[in-house]
């Protein structure tokens, strides 16, 4: 084999746009007659001919707060509760993001922490944290533990 032998075509020939009317892409090249289609420089994106166009006629939805998303840790009272019967020396140090960190059980790059009511709580234990739901104060205080919220 050689590389001159070697039968592949390797880019396809354009088909050359008004050269003659025997080129079958002559005179309008393909284009049709007049309007604003046929002219060069126009790109009609989203329009449907009068229609209402789809991203006008669908609802606006939704909200994103980026911020808050990146450097907030989420906890369920069922995670925490994990935690503890894994390590059972967090009982004696205070929750809060610190520690957490100090004990690898957060990444660094998180700057605050909220809790949510998911899930059950056996042992008691004293939180410090930015953010927590209702539920979630109510159960840990319940068993006895205290809440402390930081800003």
């Amino acid at each position: 084999m050689k590389l001159n032998t070697l039968n592949i075509k390797l880019k396809e020939k354009k088909k050359r746009l008004g050269r003659g009317i025997g080129s079958s892409k002559g005179k309008t090249s393909g284009r049709g007659h007049k309007g604003q289609k046929s002219r060069s420089g126009v790109a009609i994106k989203s329009f449907e001919g009068g229609q209402m166009p789809l991203y006008r006629r669908l609802p606006k939805r939704g909200f994103k707060t980026l911020k808050s998303r990146k450097d907030v840790a989420l906890f369920n009272l069922d995670r925490l509760q994990k935690m503890i019967k894994k390590n059972k020396n967090l009982l004696s140090t205070k929750f809060n993001l610190n520690n957490l960190q100090k004990s690898k059980l957060l990444p660094k790059r998180y700057k605050k922490i909220k809790v949510l009511g998911f899930g059950d709580l056996k042992e008691k234990f004293d939180i410090e944290v930015n953010f927590i739901s209702k539920n979630a104060k109510k159960k840990i205080e319940e068993i006895g533990g205290k809440v402390t919220l930081v800003k």
